[in-house]
């Protein structure tokens, strides 16, 4: 496939990209997984602390609810060839009292229009958070409960999802609609797009 070289490099390159060094207050680690085969696009917001520490993104209890809300196994999310996981800033930002803090605002202007045109195989884009929301889907929606809710205006290339962060549990007892009609919908679409 002729794009693979040049998103293989691309991606090495990212890897090693240390532009925000001086904000992070555990240094740079991007964490970013891509493949030219990738069929589901998932674009967070930020890797948290214990992915830094990981070093694997989404390798926390948010990722944990994240698999669960999509239908997919450990080894299928962590396939690049499935999915890729390009977030809205790819090193952990740091934290303050309310949590952490935004994904770093050099981060997506800086990779994403060079790695997101060759992912050419893709199905479906997910937004995770209002970070990710607001950057792609801001001016079309007034907020995130807004977006998510629309689902079925955004299907079948595009979904917006709540942050999995058991912090936002509320968000979604607050919502039924979420689990009865939003999980079921983003479910039968992840297995379509990943569907051989």
């Amino acid at each position: 496939m002729k794009t693979a070289q040049p998103l293989l490099n691309l991606l090495e390159e990212a890897r090693a990209c240390t532009h925000c060094a001086e904000h992070l207050p555990l240094g740079p680690k991007p964490l970013l997984a891509a493949h030219p085969d990738t069929r589901i696009l998932l674009i967070g917001q930020a890797p948290g602390k214990a992915t830094h520490i990981a070093g694997i993104p989404w390798q926390d209890r948010s990722g944990d609810r994240l698999r669960t809300w999509l239908g997919v196994s450990h080894d299928q999310f962590y396939d690049p060839r499935n999915i890729a996981l390009v977030p809205t800033g790819f090193c952990y930002p740091g934290s303050s009292s309310k949590g952490d803090l935004p994904p770093r605002p050099e981060c997506a202007p800086l990779w994403h229009g060079r790695i997101l045109p060759l992912l050419t195989n893709k199905k479906l884009t997910i937004y995770i958070g209002s970070f990710a929301f607001a950057a792609a889907l801001g001016d079309r929606y007034k907020n995130l409960s807004e977006a998510v809710e629309a689902f079925e205006d955004l299907l079948p290339n595009v979904l917006v999802l709540p942050h999995p962060s058991p912090r936002n549990g509320m968000w979604a007892s607050q919502r039924p609609w979420f689990t009865s009609k939003v999980l079921p919908a983003l479910q039968k679409r992840v297995a379509a797009a990943l569907k051989p």
